[in-house]
Parts: structure tokens; sequence; C-alpha cells
């Protein structure tokens, strides 16, 4: 499949969203003071990049897992329907929670996934989006911390892709379509 020329303007800088992981880490840290394993759960494959970074600045003993849950495919829109396509290893029963995605847009699939590991009686849950883009927002749920809000863009970067391209920029960018590549 043949993609559109693009170019990517940058929306939020390396240096900004590391300075963003440090304060959350801080609240995080408060939030799950004492506690005696943290289990830190990433959304594949978009979060893979935030979750490492974001562990790295937790002074709490972690435990990290990852579920996998699509509702994209290789688009730009949202298909609703949201599958868990890797579940779990470990147990969350008792454990205390968090749930790290990478961008909220519709909240279809962080509603799904929190419902989904509800189920699984954990102690407490929260869960954090590095990326809020509330203009989308089709179902009424919000992250309990979010790095940042941003417009109804297309964005790449950071770990978010399109087409699975673009995941490894440094930074957060916004895709623009051009009638030929700049």
């Amino acid at each position: 499949m043949s993609h559109p020329p693009y170019v990517i303007d940058t929306m939020i800088s390396a240096k900004s969203i590391a300075a963003r992981i440090e304060e959350l880490a801080g609240e995080i840290e408060k939030e799950f003071a004492g506690t005696d394993k943290l289990v830190v759960v990433g959304l594949l494959r978009g979060s893979f990049v935030f979750i490492a970074d974001l562990v790295r600045e937790l002074n709490l003993p972690v435990e990290v897992d990852f579920l996998e849950a699509s509702s994209y495919g290789d688009g730009m829109e949202s298909s609703r329907e949201v599958r868990i396509l890797k579940d779990l290893r470990g147990q969350i029963e008792g454990r205390d929670v968090l749930v790290v995605e990478d961008i909220v847009d519709t909240g279809h699939t962080l509603a799904h996934v929190t419902k989904y590991l509800q189920s699984r009686k954990p102690a407490r849950m929260r869960s954090i989006a590095l990326l809020d883009k509330p203009a989308r927002r089709e179902v009424d749920f919000k992250a309990y911390w979010t790095g940042f809000e941003i417009p109804d863009e297309f964005v790449v970067g950071y770990g978010i892709d399109y087409a699975q391209r673009n995941r490894n920029l440094p930074f957060i960018g916004k895709v623009r379509f051009t009638d030929a590549a700049e």
C-alpha cells in the first residue's frame, strides 16, 4: 500500500517530553508511595518508547508487562473495534497497576483496556497517556494523567507510527501531506 508524500513538523520536542515525563514520574511516585511493586502495563506498540523512559524515572519497585490492543491497523482512522492481540503474561489481581498509553484519541482503546483489566481485580489501577486529543473523543474517558493535550492533528514519533513508520523519531511531529516530497 503506497502512502501519499508527507513531511513531519515538530510539535513537541524531545526536551519537552523528557521534562514532562520527569514531572509525571513524581506524581506517580506520590500516588503509589508504599506499594510493594507497581505493575506498569504498556499498550503496544505505540507506548514502548514512553514506557521505557517513564519507568527509568520512577523511584518505585516496578514490574513491566505489555498488552497489545488494536483499533487502527495501518490507517489513520480508528476502526472503533478494539481487539486484544497480546495479553498480559503476569497476574494483576490485588496489585497496583499503571496502564501506559501513547495517545487517547476517540477513547475507545483505553476505555476498553481499562474495563478489561479492571475485571481482573487489581488493588488500584490508574492510566497515563503521553498525548490526549480531546477533540476526537467519542467515549467519556480520560486518562488519570496526561503528558500533553494536543489539537486534532495526525501525529507520529516517540513510538507513534504512520503505517509502522516514524516510531523512532525522538519528538512528536505533525504529519503534513504534500503534493510532492519537500
